[in-house]
């Protein structure tokens, strides 16, 4: 099959600081306008663009067809501007606002692909201050001219509900990049039949996952050994997971840890059909204390999802830290021992952005208010010793103090844990288990925003196996920019 390592969509930069963004809107304006200087005086192309060259990768040589390149797009190929700043956006730091200039022209000139590209660097803010309302007009362009990328992305923003394109059409969205085979509204497609007990569904949770497998996508294939492992959704076939497993083995993709959610619910609408919004509502929670107050739910996440977020996070893990309450900054400390990774909304996908949304009403909250998502694996003898969530003044001020301070916590558990592993909280006399796909949550603080210490809770060690978290921290106030 060839599979290839696919966790996340892009491997573009991520969010950078303002300081950043500001030292490369300099650096990339400079040679903008040196650029236009020289073409309104005629001054040698060869010359003008070796002075770019300097931020291309190292490995790009000033060669004739690259010169040919970016004389095409100085002549007005919008497709030959695309590349060129697809080439400028794997250069160094100070390229990546020549990069934009690039794929701003190109999308002025109607090229889908640039108005999807320039509508990601707008939005996100990757090259200068960010432009949402510009970002979603070239995103409609792009979608109206068929681009299934296009939709997804719209998808994934109607879902965050931080840009929205206004016009709820969603499931209509979903199922255009679907009728694409785009890749990412595959999976989206797929974690959302999966969760229904029809098995009309399941099989088609199955269906979609194959495509997936044999286009190349390693999540998809992972995620699928799972089911034929386990016979969801169809036949057991181990053979054929084993097969899988081995292939995704000499990609680098090890096998995911076991995860048995019991989350299957009726379908909001008959088999085949797609609601996305009836899918955000989990079920009722269960409350355990009301000073502070603490609920589980169970069943928030689905096998699937519970997979989908350790396959995601598992390429990004690095070793967890505390905050200084002094200070403010993160050091590694005994306290905490464990590994994790936090999801950057520019490298998200519609699937993680659907699962979070569904976590974030869980936790009776709008997904604007949560930190990014962050996961969490445990090897035996890991813990994260007793601890309180909210912040200390100094960490406070110096990670967006405007939207306040943590009020809640939610935390979900992805995967069977063998021993050990619970969650306890021990001024309550409360011990949690971990069990695939159920959630936690807990108030930080009172009503009038004052600390409350009761909040004091520990995951114990992991004795046997690993432990596999996803924990989102809710602020007073908005929190996400995007």
């Amino acid at each position: 099959m060839g599979l290839k390592p696919a966790g996340f969509k892009y491997s573009q930069p991520s969010s950078r600081s303002t300081t950043q963004r500001t030292q490369r809107r300099a650096a990339g304006a400079t040679l903008v306008d040196r650029n236009r200087q020289a073409a309104r005086h005629g001054h040698n192309l060869k010359y003008r663009f070796h002075a770019e060259l300097a931020l291309l990768p190292s490995s790009i040589t000033a060669t004739p067809e690259l010169i040919a390149l970016e004389a095409a797009a100085s002549a007005g190929s919008a497709e030959a501007m695309f590349q060129l700043a697809t080439l400028y956006a794997r250069g160094s730091a100070s390229a990546s606002t020549l990069a934009l200039h690039w794929y701003r022209r190109a999308a002025d000139c109607g090229f889908p692909p640039a108005q999807y590209e320039c509508a990601r660097w707008l939005l996100y803010g990757l090259a200068g201050p960010q432009e949402p309302a510009t970002a979603l007009e070239f995103l409609l362009r792009a979608e109206r001219a068929g681009l299934a990328a296009a939709s997804d992305l719209l998808l994934e923003l109607e879902l965050g509900g931080v840009v929205d394109p206004g016009d709820q059409r969603g499931d209509a969205r979903l199922g255009r990049a679907l009728e694409a085979g785009y890749a990412p509204a595959l999976l989206t497609a797929a974690l959302y039949f999966g969760r229904h007990a029809d098995p009309r569904d399941q099989a088609r949770c199955v269906q979609l996952l194959q495509r997936l497998s044999q286009g190349g996508h390693a999540i998809g294939a992972a995620l699928l050994a799972e089911r034929l492992r386990r016979g969801e959704g169809c036949e057991p076939n181990l053979q054929l997971a084993q097969t899988l497993d081995s292939e995704l083995a000499r990609a680098g993709f090890a096998r995911l840890a076991a995860s048995s959610s019991t989350a299957v619910v009726s379908a909001p609408t008959p088999p085949g059909q797609i609601n996305l919004r009836a899918s955000l509502h989990p079920a009722p929670a269960r409350e355990l204390a009301k000073h502070p107050h603490v609920a589980v739910i169970d069943g928030v996440l689905s096998s699937d999802e519970c997979r989908l977020l350790m396959a995601s996070a598992r390429p990004h893990l690095r070793e967890s830290q505390v905050t200084d309450p002094q200070t403010g900054k993160t050091h590694a400390n005994p306290i905490r021992s464990s590994r994790h990774a936090t999801f950057d909304p520019v490298l998200e996908s519609s699937a993680l952005k659907l699962i979070q949304c569904r976590l974030a009403n869980a936790a009776g909250v709008a997904l604007a208010q949560c930190e990014f998502l962050a996961v969490l694996h445990y090897q035996p003898g890991q813990q994260y010793r007793p601890h309180r969530d909210f912040l200390p003044p100094g960490a406070l001020a110096l990670d967006r103090p405007a939207a306040g301070n943590r009020l809640r916590t939610l935390c979900v558990y992805l995967n069977d844990v063998q021993a050990g592993g619970e969650t306890t909280f021990p001024k309550l006399g409360l011990q949690i288990q971990p069990i695939p796909g159920r959630a936690i949550v807990f108030d930080n603080l009172s009503d009038d925003g004052k600390p409350l210490e009761d909040s004091l809770h520990a995951g114990l060690p992991v004795l046997t196996g690993e432990k596999w978290l996803a924990t989102l921290w809710i602020r007073q106030a908005r929190y996400r920019e995007m």
